[in-house]
């Protein structure tokens, strides 16, 4: 008998199915991951650190600008350093959890009618689901409305490829004062939101 060289269509088709089963498996790990990053972020992002990011005057020219200038907001922000720092930090440290490339966002609600939402630390890649280029504060989210009102992990799919985990921040008193959007691609793309 002699022996089989080349691959037949029966090796063919197993090989086939493998590499479908795989490329479709690493998407749903890649998920678990970020969800299990969100779930770390909810335990170690301190809400009340969260609170103190933003001065008062940031905040007041955030929520009453007048000015017909769109980049007043960014021109005006400021933070106390050594709540910003740490919490940056956090995120940062957070992110490093993720095998590939990924994000963790600290995003607020503003007191607002209607209700915005507020960027306050975007991390090193710039990716998100949510933020617009040059945009401090923008409309809620539905989905992001829903985790500040329920205080469970959302996923989120919103662009192709991009995968988001929202998860809330809470303070010492047990209150959500804002969330985290844990974020990645299937296939990264780190220069994505870099201008």
């Amino acid at each position: 008998m002699a022996a089989r060289t080349g691959i037949c269509f029966g090796d063919f088709a197993v090989i086939l199915g493998i590499l479908l089963f795989l490329a479709s498996a690493e998407p749903a790990k890649f998920e678990r991951d970020l969800d299990e990053i969100a779930r770390v972020a909810t335990v170690m992002v301190d809400g009340d650190l969260c609170q103190r990011i933003v001065t008062p005057r940031a905040m007041a020219i955030m929520l009453h600008n007048t000015s017909k200038d769109p980049w007043a907001d960014g021109d005006n922000y400021e933070v106390d350093q050594d709540s910003f720092i740490r919490t940056k930090k956090t995120l940062m440290r957070l992110a490093e959890l993720g095998e590939s490339p990924v994000d963790v966002n600290l995003w607020m609600p503003l007191k607002s009618d209607p209700p915005r939402i507020h960027i306050v630390i975007r991390n090193r890649n710039e990716m998100s689901q949510f933020w617009e280029w040059g945009k401090l504060q923008q409309p809620m989210f539905p989905e992001m409305q829903t985790v500040l009102d329920t205080g469970k992990r959302r996923t989120v799919k919103r662009k192709p490829g991009m995968i988001s985990v929202l998860s809330p921040v809470r303070n010492s008193l047990g209150d959500i004062v804002g969330l985290v959007e844990v974020v990645g691609r299937l296939q990264p793309d780190t220069r994505e939101n870099v201008k």
